[in-house]
């Protein structure tokens, strides 16, 4: 894997790590993560050009002063794929990492070869379908002034909730990696909006939008694979039975890989091996990197 490459995107810059040669494997992370979070499963995954981007925002990209909702998430995403020439994909995504993995794709449906997604954001939720023990964190997060106190101030989603939500121990220099981008009040900003970007209980609607035309897309794709990484319920798990059914019953041309080793929320945190593995079979089997 190389040093952190810099791209000039639109006003700013958006940083990446890249390793290998031929069919671009775009590997996409989530709040408040980075392209650390791939850092052990890239080295197991052998062939593709395999490339990790930080967010707009978020690890050694650049901070622009916008709102970084999802649109604009996406858009400096488009940008990033056109700057590198990205034009025919696998893409892999976690958490806000799928979503953007999946709206892209119903964007731009000639450009994605196949997905393969881990503990994402896969419907809009009533909030009795969201796991039980985020409930009350989420309506938090959404409460004006309680969820600045929350994740501007106290730093709350990097220094608790990410520690809390892997099954194995974060070990202190990891965290500190992704505790680095977020020194300062501003620097918070894009971790709030992606977590008050959940879509429970028809809100933010611009979001449910988003999410109602990639279902869609995910409907009715049965050229495009798509594989889903699930594991033994752990520490923060978003991915529900009724949710691995739903998928079932509506996504087209769905591998469902089921590992029995346990997982938190953050799956390539807790189980890199599991999921580099399960990419290189299904890449290789279904000849996405011909």
């Amino acid at each position: 894997m190389t040093a952190s490459q810099v791209t000039h995107v639109l006003d700013s810059t958006m940083a990446h790590r890249e390793s290998g040669t031929g069919v671009p494997i775009v590997f996409l992370h989530g709040n408040p993560t980075s392209s650390h979070l791939w850092r052990n499963v890239l080295p197991g995954v052998p062939s593709g050009w395999l490339l990790a981007p930080d967010l707009i925002g978020m690890g050694a990209s650049g901070k622009p002063d916008i709102a970084y909702g999802f649109a604009d998430q996406a858009r400096y995403l488009d940008a990033w794929f056109d700057a590198l020439g990205l034009r025919d994909t696998v893409l892999v995504g976690h958490d806000w990492g799928g979503a953007l993995a999946f709206d892209r794709a119903a964007r731009h449906p000639d450009r994605v070869r196949g997905i393969a997604f881990t503990e994402t954001i896969v419907k809009p939720m009533a909030w009795g379908e969201f796991p039980e023990g985020g409930r009350e964190l989420f309506r938090a997060i959404k409460t004006d002034g309680v969820g600045e106190a929350m994740i501007l101030d106290e730093n709350a989603f990097v220094e608790q909730a990410l520690p809390a939500s892997s099954a194995t121990p974060l070990a202190p220099a990891d965290l500190a990696v992704y505790r680095e981008p977020y020194p300062t009040r501003e620097s918070r900003r894009p971790l709030l909006r992606w977590a008050r970007s959940m879509p429970l209980g028809g809100e933010p609607a611009d979001v449910v939008t988003r999410i109602e035309a990639y279902d869609r897309w995910l409907a009715s794709s049965p050229d495009v694979p798509k594989l889903l990484l699930t594991f033994t319920p752990g520490a923060g798990t978003m991915t529900t039975p009724d949710t691995i059914a739903w998928c079932a019953a509506n996504i087209a041309a769905l591998e469902i890989e089921h590992s029995d080793t346990v997982a938190g929320h953050h799956t390539p945190e807790d189980r890199p091996e599991v999921i580099a593995g399960a990419i290189s079979r299904w890449v290789e089997r279904l000849g996405l990197l011909d």
